[in-house]
């Protein structure tokens, strides 16, 4: 008789629930925050104060408006995106525009409402939209502005009387760039079934996203330098099922270098029983609600003034969190914590498989240490033909790294590349790319491991 097939790998959550780890966008990327939804989480939007309750249940990627009595979902024909609200007031206008701003002086007499009436109008619940026709209906240039800057300046406008804040899916970045995180799994490729080894100095970053991939098959076995396991809480923002924390675990790279070399395969790891969960360094901090990065509209991905814990697109030492366990449900309502947790030792049954037939993928992402013998004590414990990916935020550590591997002849296709991100913006007769842009994003050496009598053959 045939085995059973495998059962299908746990769907990702399409709406937001009580517990769960969430992105919030405010005004279209002027700000990104972190947030735990839980009964008491707010948000300060300009100097108003809303809980987030009105967000669970709802689908990521639903856009909400701030009103009177806080977030009010909004409706899908009364929230166009930017392009969409671009286009329909400039396209049709841009063979026949004649108008241009030459003639228009920025002296502060255009507008003929003033501060208290907009004040008034406030304490009278007149709505955010309302405001910015009304200032557009006293502003007596707005008619002699092109189509473009109309529309430039109701944006303007609507993100300061009417804020818009997007839901979206925790997207955490730290140490790199999304298109280097990207490369990384795909340079290693990273799939279904496949029994990945991580060296993770970045907090989780990267057995996060690699646990992801797998979708709740194959292991991550998340190693370490010493006998302190590395700190990898940021698995708790990634919202993963039970059954994908379950496959994350931890050992430290002494074990695993010993038990290839003797082929014995120990029970006790670093002291603590086999499934025994191995606590990392944790930075707690109870009185954090959220983690809220402001980036301001011209300079995204460029700031260097970050007030929060978690900094984008730049390193940062110290994560906080509102809650220090990872006691938060999933998609199917049950607890995260109460099924599995992350980090515990791997099962004596699949060390010795790991030790027989080695690991499938590598990657490495250890800012800290010394690429190069880290390296040379990591190949020997996969499997031949295995593909892996190194990254680090310098050139040199990675360059002496493939000179190393290119004379012991212990790798083949050794790249070392730069990754490269520019953004563009795409809208009539406007399409060009964006002024500023993070410049960069890192180093990754990628290769595949061959054995040293391949080799010597060769």
């Amino acid at each position: 008789m045939d085995p059973p097939p495998p059962p299908p790998p746990p769907a990702i959550a399409r709406e937001a629930w009580e517990g769960c780890s969430v992105l919030l966008d405010i005004n279209d990327g002027d700000r990104l925050a972190f947030f735990r939804l839980t009964p008491a989480a707010t948000v300060k939007i300009a100097n108003k104060t809303c809980s987030l309750q009105p967000l669970v249940g709802r689908p990521f990627g639903s856009l909400f408006s701030v009103g009177a009595d806080g977030l009010v979902p909004c409706a899908a024909a009364d929230a166009p995106s930017r392009d969409d609200t671009m286009q329909d007031g400039a396209y049709g206008q841009v063979q026949d525009e004649t108008r241009d701003n030459r003639s228009l002086v920025d002296n502060n007499t255009a507008q003929n409402l003033s501060c208290d009436d907009i004040e008034a109008m406030k304490r009278d619940g007149t709505t955010g939209d309302a405001i910015v026709e009304a200032l557009i209906a006293n502003s007596s240039t707005f008619g002699k502005k092109t189509a473009f800057s109309q529309e430039k300046y109701k944006l303007k406008k609507q993100k300061k009387y009417a804020p818009k804040v997007l839901l979206r899916r925790p997207s955490a970045r730290r140490y790199m760039r999304v298109d280097t995180l990207s490369l990384l799994l795909s340079m290693a490729n990273i799939g279904a079934y496949s029994d990945v080894l991580v060296v993770d100095m970045v907090g989780g970053l990267i057995a996060g996203a690699v646990a992801e991939r797998l979708g709740g098959t194959g292991y991550v076995c998340s190693t370490y330098v010493g006998s302190v396991p590395s700190s990898i809480d940021i698995i708790r923002m990634y919202n993963l099922s039970s059954d994908m924390i379950g496959r994350i675990v931890q050992m430290p790279l002494s074990d695993l270098c010993s038990m290839q070399s003797s082929g014995n395969t120990p029970s006790v790891l670093n002291g603590s029983a086999e499934g025994e969960v191995v606590e990392p360094v944790v930075i707690q901090d109870e009185d954090a609600q959220a983690v809220d990065t402001a980036v301001s509209d011209e300079k995204a991905q460029l700031s260097t003034e970050q007030p929060t814990d978690m900094e984008v697109l730049k390193p940062s030492l110290d994560v906080q969190y509102e809650n220090s366990s990872l006691d938060c449900k999933g998609s199917d309502g049950d607890s995260i914590a109460s099924k599995s947790k992350h980090g515990k030792a791997p099962s004596p049954e699949k060390m010795k498989y790991w030790n027989e037939h080695g690991f499938s993928s590598l990657i490495v992402a250890a800012p800290g240490h010394e690429v190069e013998s880290l390296v040379a004590d990591l190949l020997p414990l996969l499997s031949s033909s295995a593909p892996f990916a190194i990254y680090h935020q310098y050139l040199e550590p990675l360059a002496k790294c493939m000179h190393s591997l290119q004379v012991s002849k212990r790798a083949i296709g050794l790249q070392l590349s730069e990754p490269w991100l520019r953004e563009y913006q795409v809208l009539p007769s406007r399409t060009h790319p964006h002024m500023q842009m993070n410049a960069f994003g890192g180093y990754i050496l990628s290769g595949t491991r061959i054995q040293c009598e391949q080799a010597s053959h060769q």
